[in-house]
């Protein structure tokens, strides 16, 4: 063989190697997820939109701040962080919660642990952060990684209950934040900055920003759940529909399980991941039966249509 094609091969091999490679780590990611919360999400580090701009992206100096509109309670919990001292949401109200979901094996989490550790470090009365591990590891090893990290804020280990309360986690790592006044008014999914993060705390303590803030509906963003009120979707067209019809492809879209194994409804998960081929296409397969007047033949979960009603 001559040797500019041995070289090619060599080069091909080796793509196709680093791409298996991904392909393991995304699985791996993905999995991780799937054994943390059920329902679960798909792993996308990518943070969608249902009827409004929900996020401002993950830039030094953001122009607007997106905060929910009548944002809801925070789900309350009280758990031990790794040393047994107890965490919980009412020892932590009138602060500004930044509740992390996180693990030592993602790779984003860590980039990101130094921009939290500096923002604890910035607001040490007024702001708690708080680490949610998601590892498989037992607390003591993630404690080691913690004191390796300089970690200045407490870490509690995950739990399905915890998970499930914050539903909604596509990726990690996922922030939630909480106002002083314990409402949740937006979801992070993803790496932000320590300018982003700041500009969020200083917002919520009233403090000035150069930023404007705007609302929105939370129809999903946040928490899924939330998906039965949205009157849109990512990527599906409700064109030609009457508004009765509408109404009915929407409550068929909160009740119907999406078939791609994330276990939501597809409504949820044309909210957390339009990159879905599968929900994209059954989602607007409902839409033009509703349009045609056909009956669908699948059959709905009956943990989704409980879910909805």
């Amino acid at each position: 063989m001559p040797r500019t094609l041995t070289i090619f091969a060599s080069v091909a091999l080796l793509a196709g190697l680093c791409a298996l490679a991904l392909v393991g780590l995304h699985t791996r990611a993905k999995n991780r997820v799937r054994s943390a919360s059920p329902p679960v999400a798909k792993t996308t580090a990518v943070k969608q939109d249902a009827n409004a701009a929900p996020a401002a992206a993950a830039a030094d100096k953001p122009a607007v701040l997106y905060f929910a509109k009548d944002p809801e309670p925070v789900p309350p919990f009280i758990t031990q962080d790794l040393s047994g001292k107890p965490v919980s949401t009412a020892a932590l109200k009138g602060k500004v919660i930044l509740l992390n979901f996180w693990a030592t094996w993602c790779g984003p989490c860590r980039e990101e642990i130094p921009e939290l550790i500096a923002l604890q470090a910035q607001y040490p009365d007024q702001l708690a952060v708080v680490g949610v591990s998601e590892d498989d590891i037992s607390p003591e090893q993630v404690a080691k990684f913690a004191q390796k990290m300089n970690i200045n804020y407490p870490i509690v280990m995950a739990t399905r209950q915890l998970d499930a309360e914050y539903d909604g986690i596509a990726a990690f790592p996922t922030s939630f934040l909480v106002s002083r006044e314990g409402r949740v008014v937006q979801k992070d999914v993803g790496v932000y900055s320590f300018d982003y993060y700041n500009m969020q705390v200083r917002a919520l303590l009233g403090l000035p920003v150069d930023a404007r803030i705007e609302t929105f509906q939370d129809v999903g963003q946040i928490f899924l759940k939330n998906a039965a009120h949205a009157t849109e979707l990512p990527g599906v067209s409700f064109a030609g529909l009457t508004p009765a019809q509408k109404k009915v492809a929407l409550r068929q879209l909160n009740a119907k399980t999406c078939t791609c194994g994330c276990g939501m409804t597809l409504a949820q998960c044309r909210i957390n991941d339009t990159t879905c081929p599968v929900s994209n296409e059954l989602a607007n397969k409902v839409v033009k039966e509703v349009v045609a007047g056909v009956t669908p033949k699948n059959v709905f979960s009956p943990k989704a249509q409980s879910q909805n009603r």
